[in-house]
Order: structure tokens, then C-alpha cells, then sequence
């Protein structure tokens, strides 16, 4: 099977979101996660997925201004770029 470049938008459930990137990470394909709303809660549900993205070498971005602090933010052209690169897009 070939690598692909997924990208999994975080839209409306940031725990599944998480946890669908870090799972299509099984298979060996490079995934990125973009949280598009937020903030993202702190729950214990949300620090275990969070850890989970950190054994799984993903880094999430964020389009949302009021996240920048914690996580890179994309503008406009910086989702533009990660979308057009992207093999396939999940949106949760």
C-alpha cells in the first residue's frame, strides 16, 4: 500500500477527530489534524487523545486565532496549501 497524505479537520468533535487521526496512523500514512473551532476542552477524554497524538508524532495546527497561543495557526493560504496537498481530507 502506498503512503498517503491525510488531513483530518477537527470541526465539531475534537475528541473523535483526534482519535480518527491518530488511528489512520496504523496503516502508516502521514496524517495532519487542524482544529477549525475551539478551544478544545480540557477533559480527560481530550488530554488522553492529545497524548495520543503525541505517540503518534502528529501535530496538530488550528485556524482559530483564540488556539494560537498553544498550537500553530494557519491562515487562510495556510489551509489552502494543507488541503490542496492533502490525498484525502476527514472532516469530524
Amino acid at each position: 500500500m502506498t503512503e498517503k497524505n491525510l488531513l483530518v479537520l477537527a470541526r465539531r468533535d475534537h475528541a473523535e477527530a483526534m482519535r480518527v487521526a491518530a488511528g489512520l496512523t496504523i496503516l502508516g500514512h502521514h496524517v495532519s489534524l487542524v482544529f477549525m473551532t475551539g478551544p478544545v476542552a480540557e477533559t480527560p477524554e481530550n488530554a488522553t487523545y492529545a497524548e495520543l497524538l503525541e505517540l503518534t508524532g502528529i501535530e496538530p495546527q488550528t485556524t482559530v486565532a483564540a488556539m494560537a497561543e498553544d498550537l500553530p495557526l494557519l491562515d487562510a493560504d495556510g489551509l489552502a496549501r494543507v488541503l490542496a496537498s492533502a490525498d484525502a481530507v476527514v472532516s469530524v
